[in-house]
């Protein structure tokens, strides 16, 4: 893999080949390994400067689960003195709202314990207003050429479990952090993974922006702005950090009930009809689509629907029944269109103000299921180790990575990181396994290196708590399940159940049994991890004088 350079780029646009962003990527790089030659030392492994692994940290998807699972993990990591021998901190969906409230502490690396407290005393409490989240949807819709689906689950929906509204941007924080790891936030090209193009795999750092395999980058406070053969022409400001945690979506049912977005939905303007009863029936709309997507029966969502149409229009409105099956997609997206125009009727009778034209947008987006989308920043370039897709569309929707493969691999696997050993912290909600063997069939197929993987079928449902996985000339690969037959006996499932990706948020003591848990598959596994690092060790000075020509002998 390989930079490639464009002709004709603004220099302060798209960069490539020894960057200025990779470059200060690796000054970084070389300091953190400084930080981690120094751990090893006081972990008494013997290790040369040259030989320092390269170890990436990766927190799957999950919720909330994934969120407080992640932050279990980096104490207990903390505790066994390990957290300052990790180099990279990768994340996608949940796992990244755990990231994004660590970085907004200066160096949380070194005051982990006092950040962690904080962290729970704010998603185990009160929520955020319905009065803040309308006023933050209003700042998106006005601000951005693109408004999508994702602005509106960031406001609605990520707020009611991160208990907040951040608009911290990821560059503006990254001076602030010069003893943690780097931190690689993944999704997904969907244009890519429709029409299965070779690299859907996108990463945003604090740095650039962009595709981790082709090697295609923008620089990220630039990423989301108009671009035209290389150069900007028009100007979006730099996403925040609760827009970029709001890039989850699931392909399921999701059930909204009132303890998770609309607890505190307590402010109404008093000469306006119930707005919270409004977005309840969009929200309905999101979880019929996502019923008929997945060939489930949507008739229950069809009645709650009418229901709260009816109440709202005071009986005018009155939706014709649908005459074929209620799972038919063609029916569905015409029944989306009928919910649709009849919220926008409504909404231009009620006195919202400006927040009418966001209502309106919010129902185009769920008729044409918009989302992630923004400018595209290879727009109208050439070159031809780029796939002409990318280059030839205006814009592209950026999606949850989960929806491909539920852990960022692919961002720690760019051939200029040499990644040596990464551990893999699976908080998935199904199939425990599903990452680590899809990561390696995906990685065969693209010939990348990475060891293969071999698991017993019984594992699925008996998961060990530690796995590794390696071969020559390639990473080791450590893969660790959340809820697995060490840390919960035989009472795996009740564990699954009890801790839902899409439920109400967690309480204080739910959390906190849940961070013992993930904890546990780090201190009950301190000295295979220790293990693990010398072995990559080992394993990096044989290579380098197997390079050199010379002999250990």
């Amino acid at each position: 893999m390989k930079y490639h350079t464009f002709p004709g780029f603004s220099d302060s646009c798209i960069i490539h080949n020894l960057s200025l962003m990779m470059m200060n990527e690796q000054e970084f790089v070389a300091r953190r390994r400084n930080t981690v030659l120094q751990s090893l030392k006081k972990l008494r492994i013997q290790c040369s400067r040259d030989a320092v692994p390269n170890i990436a940290l990766l927190g799957s998807g999950g919720g909330q689960r994934a969120m407080v699972g992640l932050l279990g993990s980096l104490v207990q990591l903390d505790k066994a003195g390990l957290l300052d021998c990790i180099l990279y901190l990768s994340g996608v969906s949940g796992s990244t709202w755990c990231m994004a409230s660590l970085y907004q502490e200066p160096d949380w690396s070194t005051k982990l314990e006092t950040v962690k407290d904080k962290i729970i005393r704010r998603i185990s409490g009160p929520g955020v207003s319905l009065k803040d989240k309308l006023a933050k949807l209003k700042k998106y819709y006005y601000g951005k050429d693109h408004f999508s689906l994702t602005d509106v689950w960031a406001v609605m929906v990520i707020t009611s479990y991160v208990k907040e509204i951040d608009e911290h941007a990821l560059t503006e924080q990254w001076n602030q952090h010069n003893k943690d790891p780097f931190p690689i936030y993944a999704v997904i090209d969907k244009q890519c993974k429709q029409y299965n193009n070779e690299d859907p795999w996108f990463e945003i750092n604090p740095h650039e922006a962009g595709y981790s395999l082709i090697g295609a980058f923008v620089d990220t406070c630039n990423f989301g702005s108009q671009f035209h053969e290389g150069t900007k022409i028009n100007h979006q400001e730099e996403f925040d950090m609760l827009y970029l945690q709001g890039s989850k979506l699931c392909h399921r049912k999701v059930s909204y009930s009132s303890n998770t977005l609309f607890v505190t939905s307590t402010y109404y303007d008093p000469v306006s009809p119930p707005v919270d009863q409004c977005y309840r029936v969009l929200m309905d709309l999101v979880d019929r689509n996502l019923s008929v997507l997945n060939g489930e029966d949507p008739s229950a969502l069809d009645e709650s629907i009418r229901t709260k149409l009816k109440v709202l229009s005071c009986g005018k409105i009155q939706l014709v029944p649908m005459a074929k099956e209620t799972s038919d997609k063609r029916a569905n997206k015409h029944f989306t269109l009928d919910v649709c125009n009849d919220l926008s009727n409504l909404i231009d009778i009620w006195p919202f103000g400006r927040l009418n034209y966001a209502w309106i947008s919010i129902c185009k987006c769920m008729d044409y299921w918009i989302w992630g989308r923004n400018y595209n920043f290879l727009h109208n370039m050439r070159d031809e180790a780029v796939p002409a897709a990318l280059l030839e569309s205006e814009t592209r929707d950026y999606i949850d990575a989960g929806l491909l493969l539920n852990s960022p691999y692919f961002s720690v696997l760019r051939e200029e990181r040499d990644i040596d050993l990464i551990i893999s912290l699976d908080f998935s909600e199904s199939d425990p396994l599903m990452t680590v063997r899809e990561a390696a069939d995906m990685c065969r197929k693209q010939n990348i290196p990475f060891p293969e993987v071999n698991i017993p079928s019984e594992d699925v449902k008996k998961p060990k708590d530690f796995y590794v996985f390696t071969g020559k000339n390639t990473p080791t690969v450590i893969h660790i399940p959340l809820f697995n037959v060490v840390n919960c006996g035989d009472e795996i499932e009740a564990w699954r159940i009890k801790y839902r990706t899409f439920q109400g948020s967690y309480s204080a003591e739910m959390i906190t049994d849940l961070m013992e848990v993930a904890g546990k598959n780090i201190s009950n596994n301190r000295e295979k991890l220790l293990e693990q690092i010398q072995a990559v060790i080992q394993k990096k000075i044989f290579r380098r004088f197997n390079n050199s020509g010379c002999s250990l002998i």
